[in-house]
């Protein structure tokens, strides 16, 4: 990795075709949160069942497991904006799909996890897209700042996706706030068709989809900086990031269950990730302190979900879903710019695809056990004690980064 960056780099919005991929950004990351939202709150109304919330979680997120590797390949071959109004397009088609079936009553149980897992393909694609789209938008001295909006700008969504969802769900039928998301899909298609880049040329498009997947596995087990921080990534997914896709099993299990406690702790959650995420982008951008960030953003997290142990009542769970929210996203944040600084274009698409494999998976995974787990031991016995395996995993991790980080030098 390199040692140092630019201290004072400039605003990202300051470059015209970046300002219009954050507009559509904004619009689809909005989008993306409410159905999240609706999908974890149909899972919970219908069945009651911490499991079949995480069922419904897991579904959302196991594709990128199988699928974003492969995409990442295609990103690097291709111009990642026209993969994006793809995706765009696509979940714009899925929403459409479930409206209808919302207005002819026929969503069962078993349509609402495959058409979550049809949402789950689709991001899958559109994450290495736009991680691939952001380096070409910018000068590099600009990509702190743009990695550190992008943060903001999905945090943000995380508070007003799901508080809208919330309000919504009492206003209108949840067809229609299915709707709205589509049409907030098909925004980002029309905006992201403006946004024109300089397509790569590179090796990677003389070889199999096969032989360019390996080449960027090879390059990941050659770096040891890229592991570790890849291992990282795996423990903030199934501990922080796990806790926030069972927050309706949290809410129904430790509060009144109801939708606006739901919508409380979420918007606890985004406000955290929104000044996690600031915090971040403020940074110098030296390798040597975002790596101390990501650690003790784990440490951090890990510490006040064991805490879980003995808290009930909403209104004292808001504050350590809040302040483990913030810290899962200084880790997060801080793991997602020390990749983009050091992996060349060449394999951006396909380093930043494990990456994305690395950090929904986890939660997906972790959002599958836990829920299982939770509804025989209680969620707050299976998170506290997640929580305390993970710190002392988080510790071993520390004491060996040194060495790890001197073997790139």
């Amino acid at each position: 990795m390199t040692a140092t960056l630019p201290l004072k780099a400039g605003s990202a919005l300051r470059v015209p075709a970046f300002r219009r991929f954050f507009y559509a950004i904004c619009s689809a990351t909005l989008a993306v949160w409410l159905v999240r939202f609706l999908i974890g709150w149909m899972a919970w109304q219908q069945t009651e069942s911490a499991f079949w919330v995480g069922i419904a979680s897991a579904a959302l997120m196991l594709p990128t497991l199988v699928l974003s590797p492969v995409f990442g390949v295609i990103s690097d071959r291709i111009n990642p904006v026209n993969g994006m109004m793809v995706t765009a397009l696509g979940n714009f088609i899925i929403c459409m799909v479930i409206a209808l079936s919302l207005w002819l009553d026929q969503m069962a149980m078993s349509l609402l996890i495959i058409t979550a897992f049809g949402f789950g393909c689709v991001t899958a694609a559109q994450a290495p897209m736009r991680l691939s789209t952001v380096p070409q938008l910018v000068k590099r001295e600009q990509l702190p700042s743009a990695i550190g909006i992008s943060a903001v700008t999905f945090n943000t969504a995380r508070i007003l996706g799901p508080t809208a969802g919330a309000v919504m769900l009492t206003l209108m039928n949840t067809g229609w706030i299915f709707v709205i998301a589509a049409a907030l899909f098909l925004v980002t298609a029309v905006i992201i068709s403006t946004v024109t880049i300089q397509k790569r040329t590179t090796s990677a498009t003389q070889k199999s989809m096969y032989r360019d997947l390996i080449d960027g596995l090879l390059v990941i087990g050659q770096r040891p900086e890229i592991r570790l921080v890849l291992l990282l990534t795996v423990i903030n997914g199934l501990v922080a990031r796990t806790v926030m896709e069972l927050l309706p099993a949290v809410t129904g299990m430790l509060a009144d269950g109801s939708a606006s406690a739901l919508a409380t702790l979420t918007a606890a959650a985004g406000v955290g990730s929104i000044i996690g995420g600031l915090l971040v982008s403020r940074q110098s951008g030296r390798d040597s302190t975002l790596l101390n960030l990501l650690f003790a953003g784990l440490i951090g997290s890990e510490l006040a979900l064991m805490t879980l142990n003995w808290t009930t009542g909403l209104w004292a769970l808001v504050p350590i879903v809040g302040t483990a929210s913030l810290l899962m996203t200084v880790s997060g944040t801080c793991s997602q710019a020390l990749l983009q600084m050091t992996v060349n274009d060449e394999y951006r698409g396909r380093v930043m695809s494990i990456w994305t494999v690395v950090a929904m998976g986890s939660p997906a995974l972790g959002a599958l056990l836990s829920g299982a787990l939770a509804d025989r031991m209680g969620i707050e016995i299976v998170i506290s004690g997640t929580a305390a395996c993970a710190l002392a995993a988080t510790l071993v991790l520390t004491r060996q980064r040194k060495r790890w980080f001197q073997e790139t030098t």
